[in-house]
């Protein structure tokens, strides 16, 4: 009888318990939810841990090679499965079948080693917006074990080639470019202190899979190249650049949509850290050949990229150069000679149709450093809005450092090339090396971007001058700066460029920054002032008020601010606020002790993008603002309940021949009396009401032009209906107005409905309309309601 310990039997049965107890545990059910993996690629070797600087090992090595890093090697066989039993990390073996994840996910479940990198940026199964994003974290533990190596970034799907990143201090940053739809990302971390690193079956790996949908909802920003009838369409750069990469129309491309990618990386970063999700405005794309790795460019692989418009002017090279010298003559004529035209060809380009909005970022590939002149010609620097077309410009003088993909992105931002001013420029001094130059030309791009989008300059980040530092968005070690002279080092996240809080909040509620989720905007983005006495101004906007700017007299820009987003911060519409009340002692607690007494100026920022400023706030609080109603004509109503504001007036007032208007409906204050008509004479604006009651008697407003006999809007007097508010087309004067009652009802636009930009005249709750006031030269060029507390049917 064969021992115990050989009873065939029982290893037969536990053998067999104990093969199908592994493959109910295998976690081999991913496959069915569509998160199957195969392999990654090899891992490149890091930099050297003794380096000072890992950048100028870059440059130099740069310099060997025409290509600035070498394309990684594909994947050539099935990935490891990733491990998703034991949440633990532990160091494993490299050997096959004890420590390295087995393929396809068959086998046991193995441990993950401590050294895969941690992901700290972004979650797994998260949603994204844009076309590049911004990865980091650390790998090891960073307190006890500082590691240099590199991460390499490989898609599951091979959709994109593998490609590696420095890991320096245990830290690292990634860009990594989305596709529609599931990302499926594997990262593995190498390093010469660690065994494996230079094995074909890397085992310090982790996985990301992030969700990617293009916001097509919203408008995208288009991207242009403007030429010069003539232009031979090349840019700035020294000779060896010339050689190695050319400066023609196509390297300028390729360089500019990089620029842009790295714009959006950056901009959805800095939403996501203020709380805003990582909401950023998108591209106009183009079905063309990839250009943001060398591998599609060197198998001609067709990709959905940023689309680059390239237009000409019907300027000369030389015309051109002679207005940016006029430009820079602060006495000129022709000072904004090139934003001018820049927007002339814009607009004969893309041909917008009336009421269409354009958001275009234009690069003047002509503009060239004069060593004669040692200035820029061809360039301006320069973002605003003309009509429905939001404009940004800049010169291309600093493109030569850009970089073309994301290969070169590390390269080009640790490049210490001092710059040649022989041949390209040195920008206000702050570029004396590639990779300054580099933050220049991209970052003040982005800020004149920024003025497109409507930001004013600020205290600090972007609109101020803080994109010097854009570099340290995409880096975890800055290299030698000639502008600080410093040394560099590891970059902390506190030290890097932002954009500032007052930036994402405007951003928030931009139309481009709309997400897929975000709820239907309100028609009416405009906000009203209505101040009611007590030093107190109550704001109402139709689309919620989202932060008020607080200005002291000289302030040139906001220090301190009020933010009103309640539960709606995330888009969902809860917690917005319609109605708030500012009060002027409140509003000056909030400036520096020597600007408490003197003016106050506060600006209103809807959810909807739109926005009120009051220069004076104390002057719209004070006694002008209001009147008493006439005394004795409505008995009963008490003396303090009489008193009627008059709301802050739409339209400048600056007709020649402009004189002030103001009627109190005389069925405010007398008893019996029923408005029964409004009579709106108007043409391509508003000329003036006149107002109807049931006795015959009427009230004009303005004056009795336009067309003849005006239009009438009859009052349903039986119901005693009465006016509630106004919609008013306004600019510079008053173009369109629309009645509304208290049945609901509404008028047609009288006047030009499309002109200006409209303004819902609505009073704050517990208040009744009891007059219109206002101004009027050749037609009306002023207009606000006057309200009470008056319990009354008008």
């Amino acid at each position: 009888m064969s021992p115990s310990f050989l009873n065939f039997k029982e290893i037969r049965r536990r053998s067999r318990n104990n093969f199908k107890t592994e493959r109910s545990t295998d976690g081999s059910s991913e496959a069915s939810n569509g998160t199957a993996h195969t392999t990654g690629s090899l891992t490149p070797p890091s930099f050297s841990s003794h380096q000072s600087d890992p950048a100028l090992n870059i440059h130099v090595n740069n310099h060997q090679s025409t290509s600035p890093i070498p394309p990684a090697t594909a994947p050539s066989r099935p990935a490891p499965h990733p491990y998703t039993g034991n949440p633990n990390r532990h160091s494993v073996s490299g050997m096959t079948g004890l420590g390295s994840p087995t393929p396809n996910g068959r086998g046991p479940n193995l441990p993950v080693s401590q050294y895969s990198p941690r992901i700290t940026s972004i979650q797994d199964n998260s949603w994204v917006y844009q076309k590049v994003l911004l990865v980091y974290g650390t790998v090891g533990e960073p307190s006890q074990q500082s590691l240099d190596g590199t991460v390499t970034v490989s898609r599951l799907d091979d959709s994109f080639p593998p490609l590696s990143w420095p890991v320096c201090d245990s830290q690292f940053k990634a860009l990594v470019y989305m596709n529609p739809g599931a990302n499926r990302l594997r990262f593995d971390f190498a390093s010469p202190k660690l065994a494996n690193s230079g094995s074909t079956n890397p085992i310090h790996a982790s996985y990301l899979t992030i969700h990617m949908l293009p916001a097509t909802n919203a408008p995208p920003l288009q991207l242009a190249i403007l030429l010069a009838r003539d232009s031979p369409a090349t840019y700035d750069a020294v000779p060896a650049r010339i050689e190695r990469e050319g400066n023609g129309l196509e390297t300028a491309v390729r360089k500019f949509r990089m620029a842009a990618y790295l714009w959006q990386a950056f901009t959805a970063e800095q939403m996501w850290r203020n709380k805003f999700g990582r909401r950023v405005f998108r591209l106009e794309e183009e079905w063309t050949t990839g250009s943001a790795n060398q591998r599609d460019r060197e198998q001609g692989t067709l990709r959905s990229e940023a689309r680059i418009h390239i237009i000409r002017t019907n300027h000369t090279l030389a015309e051109l150069r002679d207005m940016n010298k006029a430009q820079q003559n602060k006495d000129a004529n022709q000072k904004d000679a090139l934003f001018g035209i820049a927007v002339d060809a814009v607009k004969d380009h893309f041909k917008p149709l009336p009421g269409q909005k354009l958001y275009v970022s234009v690069l003047l590939l002509d503009s060239h450093w004069d060593t004669t002149l040692k200035t820029v010609t061809a360039h301006a620097a320069l973002g605003g809005g003309v009509g429905n077309l939001q404009l940004a410009i800049f010169g291309s003088h600093c493109l030569q450092s850009y970089p073309t993909s994301f290969e070169e992105v590390v390269p080009a931002f640790s490049d210490c090339t001092p710059t040649d001013t022989n041949y390209v420029a040195n920008d206000c001094n702050e570029a004396g090396s590639s990779w300054e130059a580099a933050n220049i030309g991209i970052g003040a791009h982005l800020h004149e971007t920024g003025h497109l989008f409507g930001l004013p300059h600020r205290e600090s980040g972007v609109m101020l001058r803080d994109y010097v530092k854009l570099n340290r968005t995409f880096m975890v070690r800055e290299a030698y700066s000639t502008r600080t002279r410093s040394k560099g080092g590891p970059v902390s996240q506190e030290d890097e460029c932002t954009w500032h809080r007052l930036d994402c909040l405007r951003f928030r509620s931009h139309p481009c920054f709309r997400l897929p989720n975000d709820s239907v905007p309100s028609p009416d983005d405009s906000v009203q002032a209505w101040p009611v006495g007590g030093g107190e101004v109550m704001i109402t906007a139709a689309s919620g008020i989202m932060y008020v700017e607080i200005f002291g007299e000289d302030d040139d820009v906001c220090h301190k601010w009020i933010e009103y987003l309640g539960e709606g911060a995330s888009g969902n519409g809860s917690g917005i606020q319609r109605q708030i009340t500012l009060n002027e002692q409140e509003l000056r607690k909030e400036l520096a002790e020597d600007k408490r007494k003197r003016r106050l100026k506060v600006s209103v920022r809807s959810h909807g993008g739109g926005s009120l400023d009051i220069e004076d706030f104390r002057q719209l609080c004070s006694k002008q603002s209001s009147f008493k109603l006439p005394m004795g004509l409505v008995p009963g109503v008490p003396i303090l309940a009489q008193t009627a504001y008059r709301g802050k007036t739409l339209g400048a007032s600056k007709l020649e021949g402009s004189e002030p208007y103001e009627v109190v409906f005389t069925s405010a204050v007398k008893q019996g009396i029923v408005l029964s008509r409004i009579i709106v004479y108007h043409g391509m604006a508003l000329d003036g009401l006149e107002f109807v009651y049931d006795d015959s008697s009427t009230q004009l407003f303005g004056k009795k032009g336009g067309k003849a006999g005006g239009d009438v809007f009859e009052m349903d007097i039986r119901r005693g209906e009465y006016v509630t508010g106004f919609y008013v087309r306004a600019g510079f004067w008053i173009d369109g107005i629309q009645i509304f009652t208290s049945s609901g009802r509404k008028s047609p636009v009288y006047g030009k409905p499309n002109g200006g930009s409209g303004h819902t005249l609505i009073p704050p709750r517990g208040f009744n309309i009891v007059g219109v006031t206002g101004s009027c030269g050749a037609w009306v060029d002023g207009f606000s309601v006057v309200i009470s507390k008056l319990p009354l049917s008008l």
